[in-house]
């Protein structure tokens, strides 16, 4: 069965269900596929590499490998974690469209100049989203990181990949700039059809409410867009139904305060009170005179800030401040702190082999898992791709 398959009914012994609960808990990383031409990716804005990841895993389901002839980031610390786990990869740490620019003016730097950039298959990239946030105030619609949308057109017109995928949230539509309309307008002079949609990506199987702008577009006219897109929204299967006992029961006990990636925060007393209070009165939301004065009776105030996880609910929206309960609900269901980073990768449907652990200090971690592009959204995506859903397969 494919990922995402609507044809298993919730069943707890769904085939998919299992190969992707076995997937998340791998310890070792599979064996890499030898002996068939790769798929070759470019993924810019690539983070850690969740999107990299989940046409890796796409791929090798299907008997595939992959290439990666570049990935950038601006963050180096973060581009760290990509090359522990894709070190074939040529990994570039640097603005966008600076490496964009000399690669179109041939002036390549010493990390560029041995790269093959022609016959890609898939272009990816998820352009930082601080100005698009719905957490952030209305004049961020003017940042001007907005504008880094549109480098994923550019990037198109010099790569030619027979398909690309953009992930943003959902607000990015809302741009003052119009970068949406504006790249898609570009790639369609350059060839390309597009779709677009906003998708919770708890339909493809990810155990939260993580609602995502995403487009795809191709020049493969085999591929038909907008079925792929209505296949990816169908919540009616049990992928859609997935909790957070699913996604992380079994590392409830399993903290190890010598280990960052296994430990959660250090909590003041206040929130040590307010943990203690929710998990014996059987609360899930924190009781607004219980709040800090900043977080009670105001109209800024979020219900599940500083609220308890549900076992058997899809997590909210992983984000880098999971492990303050001040930026969310992220206290654990059951046990008397918040959630560690593996809780919270595996929230976010990375595997237990995928190294975040290079990443020495706190905060760099929780900006690779919590800005990261769940990877089951590219293996839902790649799925159905590489499957033979182009003329070629890509």
């Amino acid at each position: 069965m494919n990922r995402g398959s609507k044809t298993c009914g919730g069943s707890a012994v769904c085939p998919c269900c299992i190969q992707d609960l076995k997937f998340l808990r791998q310890r070792e990383r599979p064996a890499e596929v030898i002996g068939v031409r790769p798929l070759r990716i470019v993924d810019l804005f690539s983070g850690c590499g969740g999107m990299t990841l989940g046409l890796w895993e796409a791929a090798r389901r299907l008997g595939r490998a992959i290439d990666i002839p570049l990935a950038v980031d601006s963050d180096p610390a973060v581009l760290q974690a990509y090359a522990a786990n894709f070190p074939l990869a040529n990994t570039v740490a640097g603005d966008v469209n600076a490496v964009l620019r000399d690669l179109a003016s041939h002036r390549y730097g010493d990390r560029l100049k041995a790269l093959s950039l022609d016959a890609i298959d898939v272009l990816v990239g998820g352009p930082p989203c601080q100005g698009h946030s719905g957490l952030n105030n209305h004049t961020r619609h003017d940042d001007p990181k907005n504008s880094l949308y549109l480098s994923m057109a550019k990037a198109a017109a010099l790569f030619r990949p027979k398909v690309i995928i953009i992930e943003n949230v959902p607000s990015v539509r809302r741009d003052r700039a119009g970068v949406v309309d504006r790249t898609r307008t570009a790639l369609e002079a350059l060839g390309y059809a597009w779709e677009s949609r906003v998708l919770d990506l708890l339909a493809v199987g990810v155990p939260q409410h993580r609602r995502r702008f995403i487009a795809i577009a191709t020049r493969d006219d085999g591929i038909d867009l907008a079925a792929l897109m209505d296949d990816l929204a169908d919540k009616t299967g049990c992928s859609a139904q997935r909790s957070v006992r699913w996604a992380v029961e079994d590392l409830a006990l399993a903290v190890d305060e010598t280990d960052s990636f296994d430990s959660p925060s250090t909590p003041s007393v206040d929130n040590v009170n307010r943990i203690d209070f929710m998990i014996k009165n059987g609360l899930y939301d924190l009781p607004n005179d219980l709040r800090p004065p900043c977080h009670r009776d105001k109209d800024h105030s979020y219900l599940s800030v500083y609220g308890r996880l549900h076992w058997d609910r899809p997590a909210q929206t992983i984000t880098t401040g999971f492990c303050s309960m001040g930026q969310g609900r992220f206290v654990h269901p059951s046990e008397p702190r918040t959630i560690t980073p593996h809780e919270a990768a595996r929230i976010q449907t990375f595997p237990d082999w995928f190294d975040f652990r290079g990443l020495s200090k706190r905060g760099q971690m929780s900006r690779a898992i919590g800005n990261a592009v769940p990877p089951f959204l590219t293996i839902a995506i790649g799925g159905r791709l590489f499957a033979g859903g182009g003329s070629d397969g890509c």
